[in-house]
């Protein structure tokens, strides 16, 4: 029995920890509300999901911001905020009109400055909204409400682009936060969505505070992915940041916590039992793990290397090392996602064929390595990265590498792999994390396949070939000519290597029976939920 299963059989959890969460506290008026306590995957450490990809804080975001559009369980594309909508019989004038009703939660209406200023931040980090800022003639506001888009040419992916489901999400702020520089993190959680954050009441490395926007007048049409009605149904959410999987285990058992959002793969079966907790699967496309390079600084700025290492990985080992069992997860040698329509294998055969460590060990000598020292920074406290990076470590070992094991929390990672200094003055060369499969789901939004040098992901690579291919799936005519233009983009990708897909796999959520109205979706939402 593993040290996480006997500590799922202890009596309780440590006194101090369960103080910090609030199990033993008094009872409050806020308590005596309906209150969803919520385990998130992370703790939040950025509030500013413009400013960085973290899934924590894209989540941090659908609670208190809204969007112009957004995409539904069809892939299709929904209006939002926005009311209605015209487009120009040459494509290249948009022209829209935002609901009525919309406040932020300082009680201000939402503007048409509001939306040009929260747009023009946004695509100044975002990928696909960098392609639209450069088919983008202007944006002007025709009044408070409606607001045009000129384009300098027709560009078929506006739409995709106002409403992209997750990392960076276009949301929309006040304009006075807005203004802030893209590159400089906002502190101000103020928007227009279906919830409030208590700023005050928000204690990092412990939980955050949100409470039911009763000002928000949600959409009529039914919840579907982040489009339609966003009801909120409970008066107060309590994110709780517990790291130790026993602890969280016991608060879902015993009914301190209402819902785990991602559980470890060895504890599904423990908690299966309790006829008050659900084990169920809420992702209808799973999630891709990945290896990623530091471009910069030696040994992975050297193609041999980053293919040296493509050589001995074994997806199925990625598979159970993250989801536990195939079951929940499998193969995916495809830089989009499986099982959607741009999936293919494409130059795969790197990821597919036999793996071979004398071969690899051949192309480490040829790349000139001098066993420069190689960091993996990872995080004890996010189970999909922590078991990659063991795998990842022991790989880089059996291949002779010089190879450092960094791990801290998810937090540190995150503000970690921004630095861009070499391993001796706190760099990195290797991290891992994984990408919904919205993320995924074509070149326009795989913002980890870009090669754009210092506009890139972290890690930064740089490839004119790839960037060229990436453009003409931008410029193809039609969903025929899309696909062929992704398979050369994913052809260039197994030769340049941006990163490495370890696995596409599915981790279940854990939730009490008193709870319905769970959104089926890639990502958590709380609206809608109901508690009992």
């Amino acid at each position: 029995m593993n040290f996480v299963l006997r500590s799922f059989l202890k009596i309780a959890a440590p006194l101090s920890l369960a103080l910090s969460i609030g199990f033993y506290a008094p009872i409050t008026q806020a308590q005596a509300q309906k209150t969803l306590k919520f385990i998130a995957q992370a703790d939040l450490k950025i509030l500013d999901p413009i400013a960085t990809t973290a899934y924590i804080t894209r989540n941090h975001g659908y609670m208190v911001y809204d969007t112009l559009f957004a995409m539904d369980s069809k892939f299709e594309i929904k209006p939002q905020m926005v009311d209605k909508f015209t487009v120009s019989a040459d494509k290249k004038t948009y022209t829209f009109t935002l609901r009525d009703g919309l406040k932020f939660h300082d009680g201000a209406a939402v503007r048409s400055a509001d939306v040009i200023a929260s747009l023009d931040r946004w695509s100044k980090r975002d990928g696909l909204g960098q392609k639209l800022a450069e088919a983008t003639e202007s944006w002007s506001a025709t009044n408070d409400k409606t607001f045009v888009l000129k384009l300098k040419k027709p560009f078929a992916y506006v739409l995709d682009a106002l409403g992209k489901p997750s990392s960076n999400v276009p949301f929309i702020m006040p304009e006075r936060i807005a203004k802030t520089d893209a590159f400089t993190n906002i502190t101000d959680p103020t928007g227009s969505g279906p919830f409030k954050m208590l700023k005050d009441e928000w204690v990092p490395g412990s939980k955050v505070i949100y409470v039911k926007n009763k000002d928000y007048v949600p959409r009529k049409e039914p919840s579907s992915w982040a489009s339609g009605g966003k009801v909120v149904k409970v008066d107060r959410v309590e994110w709780l940041y517990i790291p130790d999987s026993a602890t969280a285990a016991n608060a879902i058992s015993n009914g301190e916590a209402d819902w785990w959002e991602q559980m470890p793969p060895d504890l599904i079966p423990l908690l299966s039992k309790n006829k008050n907790v659900k084990v169920d699967n809420i992702d209808p496309l799973g999630s891709m793990g990945m290896i990623r390079f530091n471009f910069l600084h030696a040994p992975f700025n050297n193609e041999k290397m980053r293919r040296a290492v493509a050589m001995v990985v074994n997806q199925p080992d990625y598979v159970l090392g993250i989801a536990g069992s195939p079951k929940n997860g499998k193969p995916c040698a495809s830089y989009f996602t499986c099982d959607t329509p741009l999936a293919s294998n494409v130059g795969s055969t790197l990821l597919t064929g036999k793996r071979d460590f004398d071969a690899a060990k051949a192309l480490i000598k040829e790349s000139g390595y001098k066993g420069e020292k190689i960091v993996i920074i990872s995080a004890t406290d996010q189970p999909i990265v922590q078991s990659q990076a063991l795998l990842t470590t022991e790989l880089l070992r059996k291949l002779g590498l010089n190879v450092e094991l960094q791990a801290g929390d998810w937090g540190t990672l995150i503000t970690r792999r921004t630095s861009k200094e070499p391993v001796d003055k706190g760099g990195w060369s290797i991290f891992h994390t994984w990408l919904v499969g919205p993320d995924l789901l074509n070149p326009a939004v795989n913002f980890a396949i870009r090669g754009n040098g210092e506009k890139a992901w972290f890690g930064w690579p740089t490839d004119a070939k790839l960037e060229s291919l990436r453009e003409a799936f931008f410029e193809a005519p039609n969903p025929a000519a899309a696909k062929k233009a992704a398979e050369a983009v994913q052809a260039r990708a197994f030769e340049f290597l941006p990163y490495i897909p370890t696995a596409q796999f599915i981790l279940p959520t854990a939730y009490r029976t008193n709870l319905s109205g769970i959104i089926v979706a890639p990502m958590a939402f709380l609206w809608n939920v109901e508690k009992k």
